[in-house]
């Protein structure tokens, strides 16, 4: 196979599509995904070696997870954010317990939107990482640089600095790493909802350097086996060339996650990174 760690393609829905909206879209993805992925496709998601992925807005989850259920394909529901302890005086976050009951076992954590405009550190980042594993899900970290510093040639130093304050005590992340449930996301920050992405040739440094500190930290097995995706202002456009780079196993896409036919798009290229 030509991607050893298969193909995930995870929308990002942020603020955005209601319940109306969500139906809707689902309706759609139903209708075309036979005429718009490839014959082998099918049999790619059935096996997992292409997974996809879709993290609706919170009102939305229970909606797009009872669509799942008759989708003609394989699809994982996800949320945006989560926190880390399973109850307590917390106004306005949910709980993975809560999450569970909806069937709900992705949780998105320390996306950049969340960092800059909410308030999330490093240490949040990790509480809420730590808990949401012990508790069974599959986590998708987010790590990333700002145009300022990736300017100032610091894309390396920020990228080791969250990471390791993630990570902070590598013995308790060795097993997660290695059962596959964590999955890390570079998204240079410079690059979300501009327009601007990375060159494959960027994307694949930066992941390549992201793969080498796992690698260092947690050894062979869990550097070879952590899916670490892209995400920037990913297309249909342009995802051929960032999946054709040996260390970018797949996208977390926005925008064009949002219609079903871009997001069946960056399916067939999946399939097609496979074949």
């Amino acid at each position: 196979m030509k991607k050893p760690r298969g193909v995930l393609i995870a929308g990002n829905w942020k603020m955005n599509h209601g319940l109306s909206e969500t139906n809707g879209f689902f309706d759609i993805l139903s209708a075309q995904s036979k005429a718009a992925l490839p014959k082998n496709a099918e049999g790619l998601l059935k096996s997992g070696a292409l997974r996809a992925l879709v993290i609706p807005t919170a009102t939305s989850l229970q909606t797009a997870r009872n669509r799942t259920e008759k989708n003609p394909f394989p699809l994982a529901i996800g949320a945006q954010n989560a926190h880390g302890e399973k109850s307590g005086a917390f106004t306005g976050e949910i709980s993975g317990p809560m999450l569970q009951e909806l069937n709900i076992r992705w949780v998105l954590i320390g996306h950049s939107e969340r960092r800059q405009f909410f308030g999330e550190t490093d240490s949040s980042v990790r509480k809420r990482c730590e808990g949401l594993l012990s508790q069974g899900f599959h986590v998708m970290l987010c790590v990333g640089e700002t145009r300022a510093e990736r300017e100032r040639g610091e894309t390396f130093k920020i990228l080791e600095r969250q990471l390791s304050g993630v990570f902070a005590e590598p013995e308790k992340g060795a097993a997660t790493f290695l059962d596959g449930r964590l999955v890390l996301a570079y998204e240079p920050v410079w690059a979300i909802g501009t327009g601007l992405t990375a060159t494959p040739e960027q994307a694949e440094e930066a992941h390549q350097m992201i793969r080498k500190w796992l690698w260092d930290h947690f050894g062979m097995d869990a550097s070879g086996r952590t899916p670490i995706l892209y995400g920037g202002s990913v297309t249909p456009q342009n995802i051929d060339s960032l999946l054709a780079c040996a260390n970018i196993d797949g996208g977390l896409v926005g925008g064009a996650s949002l219609k079903p036919d871009s997001f069946l798009a960056l399916l067939a290229a999946g399939a097609k990174a496979l074949s």
